[in-house]
């Protein structure tokens, strides 16, 4: 089922949950959208991905479902499992009342005893579903395997159950921050947007649409400090997220202008290492110089 009309419609649609988007990013959703296809978004940490994928079911009406990647993520916190627990007390219960092996095997695998994760739960999903599969290079190589299977024909095969079908196929988003190279075989199944922050302008548009109340000047000085936070060689830069948590909080102060006794009083709210704060303040001593 598509959901976005066209390229203006998918742009039109996102900003109106405030999630503002350039022309490369809203055709790439529009044509995840058109074709079917995955899209995959790589990029720096706070750049938005996660949030593109909120915006996109939040747009469409959608339910979001997550799978959210580690090391050591395997197919049974991925995929499915059985309900073990469960298992063994029908198994117990029935012995206790002298059923044999061969009565029991059947019914303990049978669709009570499932517990679908997010993979599964996607593909079984009746309603619009956007499947968000983040950090997907935190997740070890076996796990791209799986998701290979599962986004070529997005269906599963449970033995004991046979193959599950996904009867409204999910908009699938795959996150990236790059930490390591995913595979060619995963990216050639996907659409690819590289996510970076915004410009000046657009992160402006994007504070004001979040906070509208906040003044347009005050809006300029805090996302030229963001920019200027971010070239310097911090563990954390700070994210489009945590501009808008900066702008919130001047709203919640009552600071009308960011002066540098401000900065450093609310360095918390946009930068969340010691160090990177030690740095930031050394520079508005040298400013002060």
């Amino acid at each position: 089922m598509v959901h976005f009309s066209s390229i203006e419609d998918a742009r039109d649609r996102l900003a109106a949950t405030g999630y503002l988007v350039d022309d490369e990013l809203a055709t790439v959703v529009f044509l995840g959208d058109a074709l079917g296809k995955p899209i995959l978004l790589e990029g720096p940490a706070g750049t938005g991905k996660t949030e593109l994928a909120k915006a996109v079911a939040q747009a469409q009406g959608a339910t979001l479902v997550r799978l959210q990647c580690y090391e050591g993520l395997d197919e049974a916190r991925a995929l499915y499992e059985w309900n073990y627990r469960k298992q063994l007390l029908r198994i117990q219960a029935a012995q206790d009342q002298g059923a044999a092996w061969s009565q029991l095997h059947d019914d303990i695998f049978a669709e009570e005893f499932l517990l679908p994760r997010p993979l599964l739960q996607a593909i079984r999903s009746e309603g619009p579903t956007v499947l968000l599969i983040d950090e997907t290079d935190k997740a070890d190589v076996e796990v791209e395997g799986l998701l290979l299977e599962v986004l070529s024909e997005f269906q599963v095969t449970i033995p004991e159950l046979g193959t599950v079908k996904a009867t409204s196929q999910p908009f699938v988003v795959l996150t990236s921050n790059a930490t390591r190279e995913l595979s060619e075989a995963l990216k050639r199944r996907c659409l690819y947007a590289h996510v970076d922050y915004p410009d000046a302008e657009r992160e402006r548009a994007i504070v004001m649409s979040r906070v509208p109340e906040i003044a347009e000047d005050l809006t300029i000085a805090l996302v030229r400090a963001i920019r200027a936070m971010r070239v310097q060689d911090l563990r954390k830069p700070p994210s489009v997220a945590e501009t808008i948590d900066w702008a919130r909080t001047m709203q919640a102060l009552g600071v009308q202008e960011l002066t540098d006794a401000v900065v450093e009083q609310t360095l918390g709210v946009v930068l969340k290492h010691q160090t990177d704060r030690a740095k930031v303040r050394e520079q508005l001593r040298l400013g002060q110089a």
